[in-house]
């Protein structure tokens, strides 16, 4: 007969108020005190009944702390997420016990929904990084703090911890970061480097696209901004470009090139018909663009500061093989 494990035990956190806290609404009192938890995480314990002072459950989070008083966090043992962990093979460029640097391949979903339920990134993570998360929200998962579309490749960063979570996902909300996307467009954008502003939500009449609303649409867009500079071109039929984004809206990039007639190689969703810039390209060459399967977009570099010491990272991923490939195509006929 095997011996019964014991079960997981909650982790009991308490902390004193000091006398300048007093009046301080108690669930940003005990965030900050605690240190590893958000103010959100600490409502909903406290909504839950796991938050006391001096014995006494808190049922309400904006009491107001009273100085001298003891309150006890308890932090229940974290759940198991409910997407399934899957052994995947992940390049890793980077990861501690805050955090995972990873280059993502064309192709993976990041997170579970509708249609793809696993086999995504969020599987993937599961299984690699196993009992080494110790919680988000009280689930025993990844913190996706940005994610990268499925058919787009390059570096995204992960949290492991809710401390990393926050911090990461701040950062990306304030820009406070730096990314640079590499794109293959049709065309040559003319100027060849510049802004393009334009308020980008869902479209009116297709669901499945996003664009740039304008007139009384606009309204329901979100101000979007994309700085772009061409680093080759091969004639007027095809450029290379590097992308920075002002702000972060769903299909970004892709929106915009597009609206300004330069959608991307192999777009599915925002190339819908044969662009007149490829036929100034030698045939094989065209066909060859035309074929490609994927949007040529690549996250290249992912810059910001390390979460909890503050060092500035950087990382780089290189142009993947099949969007290399591109290129090499496009130089042997203009050669």
């Amino acid at each position: 007969m095997s011996p019964a494990t014991n079960p997981p035990q909650p982790d009991i956190r308490q902390a004193i108020a000091p006398p300048d806290s007093a009046g301080e609404r108690v669930d940003r009192f005990l965030a900050a005190a605690i240190g590893s938890l958000s103010r959100s995480r600490v409502k909903a314990l406290i909504e839950a009944g796991a938050v006391s002072r001096d014995g006494t459950p808190v049922a309400d989070p904006a009491e107001p702390v009273r100085a001298g008083a003891r309150y006890a966090v308890v932090i229940p043992p974290p759940v198991d997420a409910a997407p399934l962990p899957q052994a995947m093979p992940l390049t890793i460029l980077h990861e501690d016990r805050h955090l995972i640097v990873l280059d993502k391949p064309a192709g993976l979903v990041v997170h579970p929904a509708p249609g793809n339920l696993d086999g995504t990134l969020v599987n993937a993570l599961l299984a690699h990084a196993g009992d080494d998360l110790p919680g988000i929200g009280g689930e025993k998962r990844p913190g996706i703090v940005h994610r990268l579309d499925k058919d787009t490749s390059g570096v995204m960063v992960v949290a492991k911890t809710e401390l990393a979570h926050r911090a990461l996902s701040e950062a990306f909300a304030a820009r406070d970061l730096d990314r640079e996307y590499v794109a293959l467009a049709w065309g040559l954008p003319n100027p060849v480097a510049g802004e393009i502003e334009g308020a980008i939500g869902r479209h009116p009449t297709d669901r499945k696209r996003m664009a740039v609303l304008t007139g009384r649409d606009a309204a329901r867009g979100k101000p979007a901004l994309t700085r772009y500079a061409t680093e080759r071109a091969w004639g007027a039929g095809c450029a290379l470009l590097r992308c920075r984004l002002a702000t972060g809206r769903t299909h970004q990039i892709r929106v915009h090139l597009s609206q300004i007639g330069h959608p991307l190689v192999g777009d599915p969703v925002y190339l819908r018909r044969v662009p007149a810039a490829s036929r100034t390209l030698p045939p094989e060459t065209r066909e060859g663009l035309l074929a490609f399967p994927r949007q040529a977009l690549h996250a290249a570099t992912l810059g910001f500061r390390h979460p909890a010491t503050g060092e500035p990272l950087r990382f780089a991923s290189p142009l993947p093989a099949d969007m290399a490939a591109l290129l090499a195509l496009l130089d042997a006929d203009a050669g």
